[in-house]
């Protein structure tokens, strides 16, 4: 029985399994926002192209 107890105690407890799962969700959702600013970026640049032409 104490192998198991030596194999469990090491784990991550609740507490750190809740922070690892809060900072993956923030990263995802960091992710996300970056893939939108950079096509609104591309969509702003494509709009101020001088070779454009107006009308």
């Amino acid at each position: 029985m104490t192998w198991l107890a030596a194999f469990v105690l090491p784990l991550a407890d609740a507490a750190e399994e809740g922070r690892n799962v809060i900072i993956g969700m923030l990263i995802v959702g960091l992710v996300f926002v970056s893939v939108i600013a950079l096509g609104e970026l591309g969509r702003w640049i494509k709009h101020r192209d001088p070779r454009r032409p107006s009308g």
